[in-house]
């Protein structure tokens, strides 16, 4: 007998459709929308009376390395603080904060000390900092916003972009190891004690004050700076917490490291603990090998309710959890909700979860998966019910459109409604283009009906419309499904792919090798092994043939079919555009990049690996 789901209060999946003259459709959910308040600093005031002493976030910086704590009490003291500290300082959206560091508790307090008092802010990324060789995409940010305060925490840690980088006299504020003299400590913005203009400032925000500029990598080029505005955050949490009901149940609880300057990490996630009385832990860990380790420590002590991660979270994390029972219990007691996405969950990752799941609790826990972007606040579509597979992408939120138009032999989605940005920042030939006559934005994505005879079942991402490409036969390679398949087929070898094979006649893959688990196959490596040596060696070679041809004979039509590869040892550049911050990679910059690289796919080298 299969094992039960845990369950918990969701809404009935339902959606509305209208069909349109063009073979297209429009869905909707059939719930309106509820009220939400003009700024998210409304749901802080209400649960600093309601449960003052509840932890609202939390990390890693409390003596010996020990949580800090702190309670909504607390936090709405700080902000209030912080916030006169800026307004004496005349910040605006002409002057706005910007935040280069690391998520923390110093940061949570400047991000809603700042939109407390209708001052933007923008959060950059910390790679554009820390792993940047010529700061090029932090210049441009800076260039961009022109801020009057920059908040590096750790000031050593982040020296190099300090020195190397010209603030236009923006004020330099750490809470630690100033880098050099006439920074300013974070303790003086907390310090400040607050006036009768705080509570001036907070009453001017509206609906359509700017929050937040989130700078998003795009698919080409520099980033570009998205409008947040407090209509779409409030409104998106709003529906969410329609379909999610269990979060009106009890606080949330998460442990998470997703980053604030992403979307997905600081609008929902961070956003969802704060509108419904939750707690934050700041998990320093990440999915990268040195750094699991720090991610597994805190999900011993801590068991969240609600945990978050991008497929390869999950991929990294699973070994520890499948090896020690006292992590697995831990993590598992108290979930309600495993939520992934960036990319779809592989099916082998899916099972091993749903079977650790049962081993510590005797029940499944939910797995769901939403949709957006960072000009979408950024949920549009949500998966709430029980799904047996990756894939399905969900159902309209409440208050959110979905309008869905044939492209080539796709469906491109576009999306309407209160989480929508006005615009980006200083670009308003940009911002019309992202627009359609009838007020949709054009996200680029394409989609499909899980059911074409039951649109209730959700719809299914069908990868980007500008990632596909037709094979010189004229047959199209849809790409994003494609690419999700091909990693489940050796995930061991296989971290990601870039699709080659546009105008050619057969499709290839330039491989971003799994660097643990190639290591873990060659039977002869040592810690000392160079990597080219591993990914070159036969045990990783053969183990990489046979997933692939068993992908292969499932899948042996040309525009599926894969017919070589090549394993790269140079990993994805971030000053290049290759990845994006939250590690999802962007095919097209890979390609054009390596443009070298796919001509030598398509020979006839002995570093090519052929398949039947």
């Amino acid at each position: 007998m299969a094992s039960p789901v845990k369950l918990l209060n969701m809404a009935k999946p339902e959606v509305d459709v209208e069909n349109l003259p063009d073979g297209g459709m429009i869905l909707r959910s059939p719930q309106k929308i509820g009220d939400y308040p003009n700024s998210q600093s409304q749901w802080l005031l209400d649960w600093a009376q309601k449960t003052p002493d509840a932890v609202f976030i939390a990390d890693r910086t409390g003596p010996d390395g020990d949580w800090r704590r702190v309670t909504y009490r607390s936090f709405l003291k700080d902000i209030r603080s912080i916030g006169q500290s800026l307004l004496n300082r005349g910040l605006s959206a002409e002057r706005p904060v910007a935040i280069l560091s690391d998520n923390s508790v110093d940061n949570a307090l400047l991000l809603f000390g700042a939109m407390h008092v209708g001052i933007p802010v923008a959060p950059i990324s910390p790679a554009y900092s820390l792993m940047s060789q010529d700061f090029g995409k932090l210049k441009h940010i800076l260039g961009e916003t022109t801020p009057g305060l920059v908040f590096a925490d750790d000031g050593a840690k982040f020296g190099g972009a300090l020195n190397g980088v010209e603030f236009g006299g923006a004020e330099i504020v750490s809470s630690r190891n100033p880098h050099t003299d006439g920074v300013t400590d974070f303790a003086d913005l907390t310090g400040t004690a607050p006036t009768d203009d705080v509570d001036q400032a907070f009453a001017k925000v509206g609906p359509d004050t700017i929050a937040k500029i989130l700078f998003t990598s795009g698919s080409t080029g520099l980033p570009k700076g998205v409008i947040n505005t407090q209509r779409m955050l409030c409104s998106n949490q709003q529906a969410i917490s329609q379909v999610f009901k269990f979060l009106e149940d009890k606080p949330p609880v998460t442990v998470d490291w997703l980053p604030w300057n992403h979307t997905f990490g600081g609008n929902h996630n961070l956003n969802m603990m704060l509108r419904n009385g939750g707690s934050m832990y700041v998990d320093g860990g990440k999915p990268a090998p040195g750094i699991i380790e720090q991610t597994v420590a805190n999900l011993k002590e801590i068991s969240p309710t609600f945990y978050y991660n991008v497929p390869r979270g999950y991929d990294m994390l699973l070994p520890y959890l499948e090896a020690d029972s006292d992590l697995r219990d831990n993590f598992f007691k108290d979930l309600d909700i495993i939520f992934y996405a960036a990319a779809a969950l592989t099916q082998s990752a899916w099972e091993q979860l749903d079977s650790l799941a049962v081993q510590a609790t005797g029940k499944k826990v939910m797995m769901v998966a939403g949709w957006g972007s960072t000009e979408t606040a950024p949920d549009c579509t949500q998966v709430y019910w029980p799904i047996e597979k990756a894939g399905v992408i969900g159902l309209p939120i409440p208050g959110t459109e979905l309008k869905l138009v044939p492209n080539e032999e796709k469906m491109e989605i576009r999306v309407r409604g209160p989480n929508i940005m006005p615009g980006y920042w200083q670009q308003d030939d940009m911002t019309e283009e992202a627009f359609d006559d009838d007020g949709f934005y054009c996200i680029g994505d394409a989609v499909k009906l899980e059911d074409p005879d039951d649109p209730s079942k959700g719809i299914v991402f069908d990868g980007r419309v500008s990632e596909n490409f037709k094979l010189s036969s004229g047959t199209w390679v849809f790409v994003g499904g494609l690419r999700t398949n091909v990693v489940s087929s050796a995930p061991n070898i296989i971290q990601d792919a870039a699709i080659a094979g546009h105008d050619r006649s057969e499709l290839g893959i330039l491989i971003f090798p799994n660097i643990a688990g190639c290591r873990a196959l060659c039977s002869d490596a040592t810690d000392d092994t160079p990597l080219t040596e591993i990914i070159s060696s036969a045990d990783v070679r053969n183990a990489l043939v046979q997933g692939i041809d068993a992908y292969n004979q499932d899948n042996p039509g040309s525009s599926t079919r894969i017919a070589r590869a090549l394993i790269m040892a140079e990993p994805p550049n971030i000053d290049a555009n290759e990845i994006t911050d939250k590690g999802y990679l962007n095919q097209r910059a890979v390609l054009a990049r390596r443009a070298e690289l796919v001509d030598i796919l398509y020979g006839n080298g002995d570093e090519i690996i052929v398949f039947n």
